[in-house]
């Protein structure tokens, strides 16, 4: 089964106009059961701050979903994805997002931050350090 690793973003872009068509589809085809869903305690941390309809999303997706743990491994990673200036300090969280979904074992990561985690110049970067890393 494919693993897919969603950040707070694809929650959220569920009940925003520009994204939300492409994030119930996303869901839609989750709930096929074609799919594992991923997320993280990263992501159920962000959501809370959330207005009270995305944390009723968030929880109802979370209960089918594998919540991947944040260990030393993915902290480490972090740091080796900042430390190859991959991303910047400030980006720390999208950072933490790609190593816990790499530490996950996932395969896909769906995001609609297409500046530090999803785009195309970052992907190869992030997959170097990680063969890197082991």
């Amino acid at each position: 089964m494919i693993k897919i690793y969603a950040d707070t973003s694809i929650f959220s872009g569920v009940f925003d106009q520009k994204f939300c068509e492409a994030s119930i589809q996303f869901f839609d085809e989750i709930s096929s059961g074609d799919f594992l869903l991923v997320t993280s305690a990263v992501v159920e941390a962000e959501i809370e701050p959330s207005p009270d309809k995305v944390k009723k999303y968030f929880a109802s997706v979370a209960k089918k979903s594998q919540i991947a743990a944040i260990d030393q491994n993915a902290l480490e990673l972090q740091e080796n994805y900042i430390a190859a200036g991959i991303v910047t300090e400030k980006s720390l969280q999208d950072a933490l997002y790609v190593a816990v979904a790499t530490i996950a074992v996932c395969d896909l990561i769906v995001s609609w931050n297409f500046k530090h985690i999803v785009h195309y110049d970052k992907i190869p970067k992030y997959n170097a350090v990680n063969i890197l890393n082991g």
